[in-house]
């Protein structure tokens, strides 16, 4: 792997990191201002929350295994 992939690689995972950080805040905030009234957003954003937390640890993961494969 070259590094110019290795770097892209890494640039996947922190944008996957900082659209999970973006979703988990939308998830927070539903959860302190708009409960109970909006509990019919809740199934929608906790399963958007949680598919980009699962995006950003497969990037994360395959970042890694790359890493440590060139290192």
């Amino acid at each position: 792997m070259t590094p110019e992939e290795l770097k892209a690689m890494q640039k996947s995972a922190r944008k996957a990191k900082r659209i999970a950080t973006e979703k988990a805040g939308e998830l927070h905030d539903l959860v302190e201002d708009r409960l109970p009234a909006a509990y019919e957003d809740l199934p929608l954003i906790a399963q958007q929350t949680y598919d980009a937390c699962k995006a950003w640890a497969e990037a994360e993961a395959a970042f890694k295994a790359a890493e440590s494969a060139v290192g």
